[in-house]
């Protein structure tokens, strides 16, 4: 009876087909994880050798000596700065965004989704030069602006409105799916025991969103902390005024002063390998999260 099974006779043809399909299966997964490693090494931790090399190349003494310099830190306090007040913005309005699209119905939820994804579509460059002619000196609102006293280009205000606009999509795209897959029953569950509309949000639906809500607070930060092409355009590279880090950088590099400029770039690189280090991080612990809740 074993001789009717192919799959439990070895000289059966059967049986050589299928060891044939598992080496050739062996041999294209080998080929992916090899391309994906040679492409991870030349685009990722090459780089990064470098960059961390140069930096370190005059010694560790030159390295902090150029972190410590009046511009540089200058730059890192406007970093930090944009960051502290773009991210929370586009939390609240990722979440917001999120909340209405994935738990309501209204007109214009198709337009509102696809206005989350413009400026994946627009070039930060761009976004930058829409805000030099709405608020430049000669811009459309510009004259008003200055017989006011009111600065937003080449200021911080300007800064800001660009970094808001390339990263708002990235909590609200964190979340919309999300939300989705959840679906309504649950707030419904609790508003049909009595809880109010900002009860029903703070117990229900923000704890369950909650890693997905941390894991785009992320992604958007390294994004408002590294945005270089939007900034450079409404800064006016002032220094000491309204440069930031990655204007920075791009300032030294182009006076040769190359140490220094890696030395800077090497405080961004670290930034995003913390940054992905928090990313799995994250994503381990909701992991974790998950096959408790199906354990239980």
């Amino acid at each position: 009876m074993a001789v009717d099974n192919p799959t439990h006779y070895d000289g059966h043809p059967g049986a050589k087909l299928r060891r044939g399909s598992l080496q050739e299966s062996r041999l294209v997964t080998g080929l992916l994880i090899g391309t994906a490693l040679i492409f991870l090494a030349l685009l990722l931790f090459l780089p990064l050798i470098i960059v961390f090399t140069e930096a370190l190349r005059e010694g560790w003494g030159r390295f902090f000596e150029a972190w410590g310099e009046a511009d540089a830190i200058a730059a890192m306090k406007l970093t930090v700065l944009v960051a502290a007040i773009s991210v929370p913005l586009n939390m609240v309005f990722g979440v917001c965004a999120a909340w209405a699209i994935a738990k309501f119905e209204f007109k214009g939820k198709s337009l509102l989704t696809t206005l989350i994804d413009l400026p994946f579509s627009v070039s930060p460059v761009i976004s930058g030069l829409i805000y030099i002619l709405l608020f430049g000196a000669q811009g459309l609102l510009g004259p008003w602006l200055h017989r006011h006293g009111i600065e937003i280009i080449f200021a911080v205000p300007g800064i800001v409105l660009a970094t808001i606009f390339v990263t708002f999509p990235f909590v609200a795209r964190e979340l919309i799916p999300l939300m989705q897959e959840q679906g309504t029953e649950e707030e419904e569950a609790a508003i049909s025991l009595g809880a109010g509309g900002w009860q029903s949000f703070w117990l229900v639906t923000l704890p369950n969103i909650k890693w997905g809500l941390l894991y785009g607070v992320l992604l958007c930060n390294a994004r408002a902390m590294g945005e270089f092409g939007a900034v450079s355009v409404v800064s006016g590279h002032i220094r000491g005024l309204t440069n930031t880090l990655p204007l920075h950088v791009e300032i030294l590099y182009n006076e040769y002063n190359f140490m220094a400029a890696f030395a800077i770039a090497s405080l961004l690189a670290l930034l995003a390998l913390v940054t992905l280090g928090l990313k799995t991080a994250l994503e381990w612990r909701h992991g974790a999260e998950l096959a408790a809740n199906k354990t239980h």
